[in-house]
């Protein structure tokens, strides 16, 4: 069974191109434009992965990996924060938050690719 990730991020470059190579490497893929929406496929659809954009309408990348970690029906998914934010304060929010895994933009999407692999090996 092909594992699901859930893309949260408003830039519509970056989620075709993510989609695109995910959907290709034989994922599963949702999206969500706004951090409302996100935590609404959560509740849903329960990815295995999350990739997070920070800067998201309606509620933020941290606000919605706060609460999905405040679930502990959730705990198993693997949150990865994706965003141009990439000061060492970002990076230690997002993490004490519960991000499993923190990649700053621009990325490479080879290297994002096998982070979400090695993400989901163990899931």
């Amino acid at each position: 069974m092909s594992k699901t990730v859930l893309i949260a991020d408003d830039e519509p470059n970056i989620v075709i191109s993510l989609e695109y190579l995910l959907q290709r490497d034989g994922y599963h893929v949702l999206v969500a434009r706004d951090g409302q929406e996100a935590l609404d496929t959560v509740q849903l659809m329960t990815p295995d992965l999350v990739l997070l954009d920070v800067m998201l309408p309606r509620l933020s990348g941290f606000q919605v990996c706060q609460k999905i970690r405040e679930n502990p029906a959730w705990s198993h998914i693997r949150i990865v924060m994706l965003t141009a934010k990439g000061r060492d304060v970002e990076m230690s929010k997002g993490m004490a938050l519960g991000a499993d895994l923190y990649v700053t933009k621009p990325f490479s999407t080879k290297d994002l690719l096998a982070q979400i692999r090695a993400q989901l090996e163990d899931t």
